[in-house]
């Protein structure tokens, strides 16, 4: 009984200094920060991907032999880019920022895992996991568009760059899966 008596004040104790650690913090604010971090990275993705689909739109204009048609930029009063030297930059650049927005979606995965184990010891614990399967949704749809775009301008990126993009892809898909 000594014993038991023992191992709940211990008890007790941890889950004081827990409620105390996180009732000073104001996580609505953080989450709050987060998740507009994380939606602001998710719309410059999207941005990325119409760029790349209009790119490869306008070159395959230039392909075809309708250039006159194509509008030219009355600010820079220049011929545009070769779409093909702007194309790989531009798919590099979008999968950088999918793997950022990877590491923010298992970032907060991680956050979750963390608290759900807290919860263990008496700490609050939001059990809803709606917002993080939004997220992860969010993500993986942004993936499939941009995945898509690079299959269809595999033929513009070049041999030796095709194959970096898809392992660099699976290997943002395996993580959110297995995570």
């Amino acid at each position: 009984l000594r014993l038991v008596a023992v191992l709940k004040a211990i008890l007790e104790g941890e889950k004081a200094a827990v409620l105390k650690r996180d009732r000073h913090l104001p996580l609505s604010f953080h989450r709050r920060q987060e998740e507009l971090k994380f939606s602001l990275g998710l719309q410059r993705l999207q941005h990325r991907v119409h760029e790349i689909q209009a790119l490869r739109e306008r070159s395959s204009q230039l392909r075809d032999g309708s250039a006159a048609s194509l509008p030219l930029n009355p600010q820079l009063k220049t011929e545009p880019k070769a779409p093909e030297s702007e194309l790989p930059t531009l798919i590099l650049e979008a999968t950088k920022e999918l793997e950022v927005a990877k590491q923010q979606v298992l970032k907060r995965i991680q956050i979750w895992k963390r608290q759900q184990q807290l919860a263990g010891n008496g700490a609050l614990f939001e059990e809803n996991l709606a917002p993080l399967q939004k997220r992860c949704e969010s993500l993986v749809e942004v993936y499939f568009q941009l995945h898509q775009q690079v299959m269809a301008a595999s033929t513009d990126l070049g041999p030796e760059l095709l194959p970096r993009l898809l392992e660099r892809f699976n290997e943002v898909l395996s993580s959110l899966v297995k995570r």
